[in-house]
């Protein structure tokens, strides 16, 4: 009998004995789940308390033993990872929470955690979305928790940034009023903008000046100007806000990294083509940079910022979409392509296109082609509970809504003359919508699909972004 024979008898015969005496077997430990779930539990904040990676990094004594981040970065390389991996699941009896050290020793007393914990205790009930999470991993669910919204910091407020194309600056837009609370003037054809996660800055590309300039929150004052290595397109901060990516239009293309504390641009990363897009997956483990002469996507290892893959696709790379695995990772790339009317999806591990989505002719309405600049769709967002994907078409004017993940149409509604970007609310009632031949934001009421408000802002709307924001 081979040894391969043998171990499957044995494996065989183990689940016979296991069902025999009415057990079910343990879960296996999955390790994408643990590297894009349990692993920023090690590096979260709480109040009162040190992050268990302060504890924990490379330390003697602790049984908890995880590698030390590297400068500047903010989460492991797959190496490390796996290393922190192995060293955890000792901590874990697979299909028992209860009996894993790992989820009692940070756990209070009273909820049924262990007497005492040198780092103090973490999770007062086992509802802690966080323990949830070790939990769901231990148990070999797919279903996670969804921690409840948070109430907005003191002198905060959500925020609607509206920039304009032709303009210098952006207007502010509380979704609360529809209205315009706040102007910013001075970014010379502002391209993109995001923000700090704590609301004290917002960041815009400045196509004049080849700069990313910093706005501080809430005085609208422009506090720096950092030079880059070419003409700026777009703009993506890190989930933890300690970088901004910034795509180079002018080629040859690059990456370049802002480092936020020292508002420096601390490292230009070689890509595919000039870059016009740029974004940070969901659970923050890439930059993903698209290139319109290049027809590529170029995938950036934000760990490291090293260019690790890219994906050939047919035509440009416009703007792009992102869905999520149940463990956090992603799932698929939704791209609206050059001179395509729609969208294709790209599955993120293998690089292949798996669907084509052409929008039709909406009838009676007349189709405009006049200044597409060869995107005929330029705006994307998938809501935030992941359920429908929307798309903006500049030949018809309208929205075109599909239910995720089967990409049925559900719906249209008509968003003005060239509509390009557009954004959530972060309860996904409203979508903002930038629609450039108006100087007009349309609010659409996301279950009705009907027009709720137009708020005028400046001259050619197009790149726009929900916030939290500090305000006056």
């Amino acid at each position: 009998m081979t040894q391969w024979v043998r171990h499957v008898a044995f494996v065989v015969i183990s689940l016979w004995a296991a069902g025999a005496a009415g057990q079910t077997p343990a879960p296996a430990l999955d390790f994408e789940t643990f590297r894009t779930r349990v692993q920023p539990i090690f590096t979260a904040k709480r109040d009162g308390l040190q992050t268990c990676l302060t504890c924990h990094a490379g330390k003697v004594g602790t049984r908890l033993r995880l590698e030390a981040l590297p400068e500047g970065a903010t989460t492991w390389s797959a190496e490390a990872s796996r290393k922190n991996f192995d060293n955890a699941r000792g901590l874990v009896k697979p299909g028992s929470p209860m009996e894993s050290r790992l989820l009692t020793h940070p756990l209070d007393r009273a909820a049924g955690g262990d007497s005492f914990h040198g780092g103090g205790k973490h999770w007062a009930t086992q509802t802690d979305a966080e323990w949830q999470t070790l939990a769901a991993w231990v148990r070999g669910s797919a279903t996670f928790p969804t921690a409840p919204p948070r109430p907005l910091p003191a002198g905060t407020a959500i925020r609607i940034i509206q920039t304009n194309a032709a303009g210098d600056g952006a207007h502010l837009i509380d979704p609360t009023t529809n209205r315009v609370t706040q102007i910013l003037k001075g970014v010379e054809i502002p391209h993109g903008v995001t923000t700090s996660p704590d609301g004290a800055r917002m960041y815009l590309s400045n196509e004049v000046r080849h700069t990313l300039d910093v706005v501080e929150m809430p005085g609208m004052k422009i506090a720096a100007r950092i030079p880059l290595s070419g003409r700026p397109n777009n703009v993506a901060v890190t989930n933890d806000g300690r970088k901004v990516y910034v795509g180079i239009a002018q080629a040859p293309g690059a990456l370049d990294v802002i480092d936020t504390q020292a508002l420096k641009n601390v490292k230009t990363v070689p890509v595919k083509g000039s870059i016009h897009n740029v974004y940070v997956t969901p659970d923050g483990r890439w930059a993903v940079a698209g290139s319109i002469p290049e027809k590529t996507i170029s995938i950036v290892d934000t760990a490291t910022d090293t260019l690790t893959r890219t994906i050939p696709l047919s035509a440009g790379i416009r703007p792009m979409a992102f869905t999520t695995k149940a463990n956090g990772s992603t799932d698929r790339i939704i791209v609206q392509l050059s001179d395509f009317h729609g969208f294709v999806t790209v599955d993120f591990d293998s690089g292949k296109e798996t669907a084509r989505v052409e929008h039709p002719a909406i009838e009676g309405e007349h189709p405009h082609r006049d200044g597409l600049q060869g995107a005929p769709t330029h705006g994307l967002a998938v809501s935030p509970d992941g359920t429908r994907l929307w798309s903006t078409s500049k030949v018809y004017g309208y929205a075109y809504v599909h239910s995720l993940p089967d990409l049925k149409e559900v719906g249209r509604v008509f968003v003005g003359q060239h509509p390009e970007w557009l954004t959530f609310t972060p309860d996904g009632r409203f979508v903002y919508v930038a629609a450039a031949g108006d100087n007009t934001v349309f609010v659409v009421d996301a279950a009705t699909m009907k027009e709720v408000a137009r708020v005028p802002v400046g001259n050619v709307p197009k790149r726009n972004a929900t916030a939290i924001l500090r305000v006056p």
